[in-house]
């Protein structure tokens, strides 16, 4: 299975979080408009590269004759819902340059452990998930 765009994808999900990063620390409320937009751009490529996931990636490791791949496979989709699941509610809350510049540090701790959850997930599936893809 040839996951090369998934791993794009996760490069481009951190590169686009790193943006974030750095215009938080430039000032939530100057740069209110630049992050919010920079939150619906992000958005839009979760939920492609989600979708891809469920469409292609977990469907292949339910067949995989091997059980282990398998139940790696479902425990990581299973997984994924709450992830997916908090990073929708974060971007629903933050996509709004006048929300950010209402509530600066609200934003500012729910970004960082959304961002350290995002991170957390994107390390596990490059070095767990799709190591095993080449077996299914």
């Amino acid at each position: 299975m040839d996951i090369e765009k998934l791993k794009r994808d996760h490069s481009e999900i951190m590169a686009q979080v790193t943006q974030l990063k750095k215009l938080t620390q430039s000032g939530i409320v100057e740069n209110a408009d630049a992050i919010a937009r920079q939150i619906v751009a992000m958005s839009s490529l979760i939920k492609l590269h989600l979708a891809a996931e469920d469409r292609v990636l977990y469907p292949a490791f339910a067949k995989s004759a091997n059980p282990d791949i398998a139940r790696t496979g479902e425990a990581f989709q299973r997984n994924m819902g709450d992830i997916a699941a908090a990073y929708v509610k974060f971007a629903g809350n933050w996509n709004i340059a006048t929300t950010l510049s209402e509530n600066p540090e609200g934003f500012r701790e729910e970004a960082n452990n959304i961002f350290k959850a995002l991170h957390q997930r994107i390390q596990m599936e490059n070095s767990e998930l799709y190591p095993l893809a080449g077996e299914v």
